[in-house]
């Protein structure tokens, strides 16, 4: 088949729905179908080269930043109508967007000039991430527009993958009406194989005898990772030698800097910064006794998997999309978000040898039901549904024009 990609961000920018499109768009193209990606170009300097390993096709377009949020790049509207022509000129079976943005834009306006269907991946609980970037404006104004603009947005594509079963909900009680079919991301699982904590604790000083905890993530405010440092502020108590590992960058990183002085966790914290996805990030997962994480707003959580697939014990709250990827988990103990709770079972974590090898042993096992393999060719048959409904499509609309005439 040949699939097109659009997207509002993609790496350099590092986050969830980067790392779904490039396993989305790597997978399909070694199961031998054609990917092109639209995407911004984030500029000279930027490092997305370092992103683009030629299993697919890039189409990079001019972008300015964003005045909120200048880590994301807002495609300039002339590049649109530059690439217009080029993308309508070549055959596609299916034109697949994964941002509400100015993609959304593009591949509405190519699909009405090719009679292309569109499927659209919600990857993202705007309503609950809207009011933290745009802290000016009333949350209950900015959640009625992030619901309106979610119907309207929605209705305008054939078909929506949404990642998990409690965003199906979210989305019915908007009032969507637009077919939907839950298509988690997965994993490759031979990218996890490697990883190695030793080595890190090593080149960065922290004792293998030291209890390490590690989460992986955005530094925004909806990741919840103030609340995770609240909780280390508590072990500290208990565990004088505990280290805190973050991994991850965002516009909250200096806040949480902030905040763990404030909390006197200087000994206690490191941050690190992005990691490079095929080295040193997996030999921070495999650094830690145990993965923390605590966000309530992810429409998946991919790094959930990951550090199953790593094999490294899981203490985390399960809302939304994380509820999903730890039902029926035996790698990972469940807490509620409350300080006192959380810490008490990271404490029994890791005071229990016995229950942490329990918990990484199962980590293996609960991520291959998270496996790209099976999860693409469900991805695959959908777009062939959709291919082979669109001729029919486009002759009700022409002949509907024509009674209309």
């Amino acid at each position: 088949m040949n699939i097109l990609m659009l997207s509002d961000v993609y790496f350099p920018r590092v986050n969830g729905v980067s790392t779904s499109i490039r396993t989305f768009a790597q997978s399909l193209a070694r199961m031998g179908h054609s990917v092109t990606l639209v995407a911004p170009d984030y500029g000279p300097g930027s490092g997305q080269e370092l992103h683009e390993s030629g299993e697919f096709e890039i189409i990079r377009l001019d972008s300015r930043v964003i005045f909120f949020d200048p880590e994301d790049r807002l495609i300039r509207a002339p590049e649109l109508r530059r690439v217009l022509p080029q993308l309508t000129s070549r055959h596609w079976d299916v034109i697949h967007i994964h941002t509400p943005f100015r993609a959304h834009r593009l591949g509405v306006q190519l699909a009405e000039l090719t009679g292309r269907p569109t499927v659209e991946t919600y990857h993202t609980y705007f309503e609950e991430y809207i009011g933290h970037y745009l802290p000016w404006a009333p949350v209950s104004l900015l959640r009625l527009v992030a619901r309106r603009l979610s119907r309207f947005l929605c209705h305008g594509v054939d078909h929506l993958i949404v990642p998990t079963a409690q965003m199906v909900e979210v989305l019915n009680r908007y009032g969507i009406t637009t077919p939907s079919t839950v298509l988690p991301t997965g994993i490759d699982l031979s990218e996890f194989a490697q990883g190695d904590g030793g080595k890190f604790r090593a080149e960065h000083g922290i004792e293998a005898s030291r209890p390490t905890l590690v989460t992986v993530s955005r530094l925004a405010v909806e990741k919840n990772i103030a609340f995770l440092l609240q909780v280390a502020k508590r072990l500290v108590a208990d565990f004088p030698e505990l280290m805190f590992i973050i991994a991850g960058e965002g516009p909250d990183a200096e806040r949480l800097k902030r905040l763990s002085k404030d909390y006197g966790l200087e000994r206690n914290v490191r941050f690190f910064g992005n990691l490079d996805r095929r080295t040193t990030l997996l030999d921070a997962y495999r650094a830690g006794d145990a993965f923390v994480f605590a966000s309530p707003t992810e429409t998946q959580g991919l790094v959930l998997i990951e550090a199953m697939a790593l094999g490294v014990p899981i203490v985390s709250t399960a809302v939304m999309g994380t509820a999903t990827v730890l039902r029926d988990a035996h790698s990972a103990v469940i807490s509620e978000e409350d300080i006192e709770a959380f810490a008490g079972h990271v404490t029994r974590v890791l005071r229990s040898p016995q229950l942490r090898a329990q918990l990484s042993a199962a980590g293996p096992v609960d991520a291959g039901g998270w496996s790209t393999q099976g999860l693409m060719e469900q991805v695959v048959a959908l777009y062939q549904r959709l291919a082979q409904a669109a001729p029919q499509r486009a002759l009700a609309s022409e002949q509907a024009t024509q009674t209309a005439r």
